[in-house]
């Protein structure tokens, strides 16, 4: 079992940012972030997660219009907002990814609807360990809705097929303006054993 800080780190003392210090995030740790999140499972390993990391002025003045304005602020100071997208035409990798199985990349192209779902299941999935990543690479991370998913993929994903999930702003946040956490249901309130 990982120690108590490593549990802390991921889970019990992370919090959600919204304010950011004025501190750099590297290349370095953004391949961190993808190396690790990149060995979490998905069905048929079809790792459909597509990634589009905004860090320049530039870059993140094209994403503006497509923020909410409760969402504005904090993603421009944000020192890098990352779009966690999903690749529509993903099993066209399964030949690479799921060599042992060649039928794989059929399962998928000759069924559209469970093409979507399965990207947008295991998309969401690997964001969800994108943020995992994130945290054990000692960044914080302020994950989001509240954006025009159309604006954004008409923005950064023209002429592919890939759609946006949602974003996630990293960086060190300032603790100093965090809210108190908010509460949690409990294992009573949620699960059954059977």
């Amino acid at each position: 079992m990982l120690d108590a800080g490593a549990l802390d780190t991921l889970f019990r003392h992370a919090r959600t940012h919204n304010c950011w210090q004025d501190r750099p995030v590297s290349d370095a740790q953004l391949h961190q972030i993808y190396e690790l999140m990149k060995m979490g499972p998905t069905s048929a390993n079809s790792c459909p997660a597509r990634i589009v990391f905004v860090r320049s002025r530039q870059a993140k003045e094209r994403l503006r219009p497509a923020l909410s304005e409760g969402n504005l602020e904090k993603t421009m100071a944000a020192p890098v907002t990352a779009i966690i997208g999903y690749d529509l035409k993903f099993y066209d990798r399964l030949p690479e990814l799921f060599p042992h199985n060649p039928e794989a990349r059929n399962w998928f192209a000759n069924d559209p609807k469970g093409a979507e779902l399965a990207a947008f299941r295991n998309g969401t999935l690997q964001g969800a360990y994108f943020i995992l990543a994130a945290r054990a690479v000692g960044l914080d991370c302020g994950p989001m809705s509240g954006f025009d998913n159309a604006k954004v993929d008409a923005e950064f994903f023209r002429e592919t097929y890939v759609k946006s999930n949602f974003l996630c702003n990293l960086g060190y946040g300032d603790s100093s303006k965090l809210f108190p956490r908010s509460p949690r249901l409990s294992f009573e309130g949620v699960c059954r054993v059977l």
